[in-house]
């Protein structure tokens, strides 16, 4: 039996749901022992702590074990937790909001069920990672690209439902998505766009369908749970050619984002950037103490010769070009002539065929090029070393540089004080906005420290949303917090999500609190309402 019960829900009611669930997955895809629970926390948070901590896991393989698995849980009225891999780590990783929840995770659920190269569109499950599919299309000779994270061990489908972020063409706005399956609360499976037509052809390479076209309501919501995904993906250009900018000052930063905007505006450049601090790319190249020993945030003058002697100057930015020989020729001086109109700034990169890719050295134009790697998860251990941790503190902005500024100001100004270094990327997810991404690391063995990171996250989340900054996402610890900083109209927003929630779901068995997202029967005071 297992040993932590969900608020609300009796002993003997858990017993007889994972008796259930027992009696469909059979005892090998039932988890319950400490042991195997372990590996379903918050991975980041400290060993003592309990707060976010499951009492199962189930492991389904089918659609219809999924079926059954909500229809018992709604018998019991049992919450449920699903992942694909659960690899989002910075934001709890697999662990519920809910403690004692029934973790359904979706690992085992991989298949890649079809590539399509004419169209170019994948069809994939929840559990198939970054790897899997890359490596799908690499097995079936497909030559297409694959718009991927920057840690490759993630799931494809659990990635695009949080919003994650990744750099090809398809990755600008998270583009990517194109038509889902649903499994939703009272297990019945329902599919969005043309895919409510049976048979229909185009169900994976049109966005909509006929009248409203619910796809964002599975996104970042306890809606439902989602078991098919189409993915677009991209044709290989004639070239690839992986760009770099880097600028001395910090407060070049105002005319990176400025001149950014501009050239994503004309489409001269149709990418994902990515701009990062010194301490960024300075993490994943080296560690902290080769730099700073002393108490505190790594000062001013270390970030200055870290920048020098590592090349990589105060910012530096990465990104791409994707087509023709001589069209990227034609955006590459185009790009490089507006940007070293910045005093000091230098642009350079070098072409390369698409299926080169995988032999280029830097793991960073691998992941712009479609090759996922784990090279970039190196920076958690900045603090701790293979015991590092971080929380994502992902505030959305318009792109000027006066934003960019302003954020920076306010971020660096907490995260320093409360003791931690200031690890930043900026990422225009379009040519208009850029989530913030605010990587608050810290050394999880370390309790003091760990607590300092996720009560400095939750500072960030009230003073940024006073100057009109909200996030994109949001950690376990802090989603009813966020969620609250979204006050217009008396909480219309969601009050609107709790509305569909009741209606989809009224035993509220799947995800509750997710993004601050309550069931009627779980709204109070204590969780934010």
């Amino acid at each position: 039996m297992a040993t932590t019960v969900p608020q609300a829900v009796s002993p003997r009611a858990l017993s007889s749901a994972l008796a259930e669930f027992t009696d469909v997955l059979g005892e090998e895809r039932v988890l319950i022992s400490p042991t195997e629970l372990r590996e379903f926390r918050d991975p980041f948070q400290h060993e003592s702590w309990d707060d976010y901590t499951g009492s199962a896991v189930l492991e389904p393989t089918t659609v219809e074990e999924i079926q059954e698995v909500v229809r018992i849980a709604n018998r019991h009225c049992v919450p449920l937790w699903t992942h694909g891999q659960g690899r989002n780590n910075g934001y709890g990783g697999p662990a519920p909001r809910v403690k004692g929840s029934v973790i359904v995770s979706l690992r085992n659920m991989n298949r890649v069920l079809e590539i399509n190269e004419e169209c170019a569109y994948a069809v994939v499950e929840p559990g198939v990672r970054w790897f899997d599919l890359y490596e799908a299309i690499k097995a079936g000779g497909h030559q297409l690209m694959l718009s991927v994270a920057d840690v490759g061990w993630g799931s494809v489908v659990g990635n695009t439902l949080d919003h994650g972020i990744t750099y090809l063409p398809y990755g600008v706005d998270m583009g990517m998505q194109c038509g889902m399956e649903v499994v939703l609360a009272n297990g019945e499976v329902l599919r969005t766009g043309m895919g409510a037509m049976p048979g229909n052809r185009a169900w994976h390479v049109y966005k909509r369908g006929l009248g409203p076209t619910p796809d964002q309501l599975f996104m970042q919501s306890n809606f439902g749970i989602v078991t098919k995904m189409g993915v677009w993906l991209m044709p290989y250009p004639e070239v690839y050619m992986p760009l770099w900018l880097r600028v001395w000052r910090d407060d070049d930063l105002a005319a990176v984002a400025d001149t950014l905007r501009r050239l994503m505006l004309d489409d001269t450049i149709r990418m994902v950037p990515q701009i990062m601090n010194t301490l960024l790319l300075g993490s994943v190249m080296t560690n902290r103490a080769d730099w700073w020993q002393g108490e505190g945030p790594i000062p001013e003058a270390v970030i200055d010769k870290m920048g020098r002697e590592l090349e990589i100057g105060r910012w530096i930015m990465r990104f791409a070009l994707y087509g023709d020989d001589a069209v990227v020729d034609h955006r590459f001086a185009k790009i490089k002539s507006a940007f070293e109109r910045i005093p000091g700034a230098e642009v350079w990169g070098a072409k390369c065929a698409p299926e080169d890719v995988p032999s280029l050295e830097h793991p960073v134009e691998r992941v712009q090029g479609g090759v996922p790697n784990l090279d970039l998860n190196q920076m958690t251990a900045w603090y701790g070393g293979e015991e590092g941790g971080h929380i994502g503190f992902s505030p959305v902005a318009p792109l000027t540089g006066a934003d960019a500024v302003r954020l920076r100001d306010l971020l660096r100004g907490m995260v320093n004080d409360a003791g931690l270094d200031y690890i930043v990327a900026l990422i225009p997810i379009n040519a208009r906005s850029f989530v913030h991404v605010t990587l608050i690391i810290f050394d999880t063995k370390n309790e003091p420290q760990t607590r300092a990171a996720y009560d400095v996250a939750k500072r960030l989340v009230r003073d940024a949303a006073k100057l009109g900054y909200g996030e994109y996402r949001a950690h376990l610890d802090f989603m009813d917090l966020a969620q609250e900083q979204y006050s217009f109209g008396d909480h219309a927003y969601r009050r609107f999500c709790e509305r569909i929630k009741d209606a989809l779901d009224p035993n509220g068995i799947l995800a509750p609190g997710k993004q601050g997202i309550w069931p009627r029967g779980m709204r109070s005071p204590r969780n934010g309402h």
